[in-house]
Order: C-alpha cells, then sequence, then structure tokens
C-alpha cells in the first residue's frame, strides 16, 4: 500500500497526536515506570492502606469500588479487545450483546462510582486520612473519578437514553490496533465525543499507574486461593509428671 492510499496519511496532524502518538507514549510510560517504580521503591509498592485511620467508610467504599472495577474491567476486555465476530461465532447476537452490556455495565458502573464516591468523601471529611494524602493521591483520585464518570456519561447518552452506539466497529477497532502496531485514528475521530474523551482519561490514567497506589493492583495475593491448607495437629497431652524418689533419711 502506497503511503498516499494509507489511511494514516490522510488523518490530521491532531488526530495522530490524540490517537496514536499519547496512547503509545502513555504506554511506554506505563510499562518503563513500573519497572523503574519496582528497582526504587519496592518499600511504597503498597496500597497505603488507612484502615486503622477510619473503617466505616472504608468497610463499605472499598468492596463496591473493586467489585464494580472487576467487573467493568471485564466489561471492557470483552468490548475492545474481543472482535464482535467472535461473539456472534458463538451465538451471541449483537442485540443480546449490547442489552447484556448495558444493564451489566450500568449495574457495575453505579457500583464502581458509589464506592469511589465513598473512598472520595472519606479521604475529604476525615481529617486524619485527609492529612495523609499525598502528591500521587491528589493526581490519582481526580483522574481516576473523570474516567469513570466520563465512561458512565458515555453510556448513559448514547445507549441507555439516546438511540444507541456500536463502539465496537469504532473504538474497539482502534484499541487492538494500537497494540497489533496497525492504528486506526480515524476509527476513533469521528467517534462521540464522550467516548473519545473517556478514552484519553483512560490513556492518561495508564501513564499515572505506576507513580500512584495503583501498583498493588500486580501484588494481589492470588497465591492464597492456590497455597495448600496448612495442617494443625491437636497437642498431645504431656506426659504425667515423674514423682522423684524419696530422698534418704539421715
Amino acid at each position: 500500500m502506497s503511503a498516499a492510499s494509507s489511511p494514516l496519511a490522510a488523518t490530521s496532524g491532531a488526530d495522530l497526536l490524540l490517537w496514536v502518538a499519547v496512547p503509545y507514549v502513555c504506554l511506554a510510560v506505563f510499562a518503563v515506570g513500573h519497572v523503574w517504580r519496582y528497582r526504587q521503591d519496592q518499600f511504597g509498592w503498597t496500597s497505603r492502606t488507612t484502615q486503622l485511620l477510619e473503617h466505616r467508610w472504608l468497610r463499605w467504599g472499598s468492596p463496591l469500588f473493586h467489585l464494580g472495577a472487576f467487573l467493568v474491567i471485564a466489561g471492557h476486555v470483552v468490548g475492545l479487545a474481543v472482535p464482535d465476530s467472535w461473539t456472534e461465532a458463538v451465538g451471541i447476537g449483537e442485540h443480546a450483546y449490547h442489552t447484556a452490556a448495558v444493564w451489566a455495565g450500568s449495574v457495575a458502573g453505579v457500583a464502581m462510582v458509589t464506592g469511589l464516591g465513598m473512598l472520595c468523601a472519606r479521604r475529604l471529611l476525615t481529617r486524619r486520612v485527609r492529612l495523609g494524602t499525598d502528591r500521587s493521591d491528589k493526581l490519582l483520585f481526580p483522574l481516576l473519578s473523570a474516567t469513570v464518570l466520563l465512561g458512565i456519561a458515555a453510556t448513559l447518552a448514547h445507549n441507555v437514553l439516546g438511540a444507541g452506539y456500536d463502539y465496537r466497529s469504532t473504538v474497539s477497532v482502534w484499541f487492538r490496533g494500537l497494540f497489533a502496531l496497525q492504528p486506526h485514528p480515524e476509527a476513533i475521530a469521528g467517534a462521540p465525543l464522550l467516548f473519545r474523551l473517556h478514552a484519553l482519561t483512560a490513556f492518561l490514567l495508564f501513564a499515572a499507574w505506576p507513580f500512584t497506589r495503583l501498583v498493588h493492583v500486580w501484588s494481589a495475593p492470588v497465591g492464597y486461593l492456590f497455597r495448600p491448607y496448612l495442617v494443625y495437629r491437636r497437642r498431645a497431652a504431656p506426659p504425667a509428671a515423674r514423682t522423684s524418689p524419696a530422698s534418704p533419711r539421715r
């Protein structure tokens, strides 16, 4: 294919910057940043929990956020990484997929937003937790909130209240093309604004990931689920103390 007929040749410079250069830079920072963080700050590779400072809000906010986040990530993996031809090949039609994605994604999104809101309110309203907020948290929480809220807004505006938008034919094609080293910026350039903002903030979140508490995701105690059981044995009764022989009388 000649350079003149290449899709990249007909793409504007702004689209090349936003949908090719920025994602690749963010992915490079994501990969190199994790290596640097692990080599330079292993003692800081934690979630920096503040459970001892406040636990009532954390008790409900953390499970809701993490459960919602796992479901949202799983939905994004299916929607972005799996082509629609694959789901149709296993008998899942576009209408069935769209219905399940909208309602399951809405439930997961509500759980994630509720949990994130509780965690942010806890950090703002609890003085001891607020004093423990460092610079990386001040970057992470607004960026994470923006990414989540933009995703919820895009779903509500176009797929719940609107006529519906098939992001699998645009955003998904662009996303898969980045990892196949065949970028298609034109696929996302025409997507609705909320989807584009959601994608852009998500890549910025990837770039900030290695320098925040999100690194604890890679240290999840998954091995705990598969390690062998600890065998506890009842301690044997101590033997009866032997009576020492009586000393001879003098």
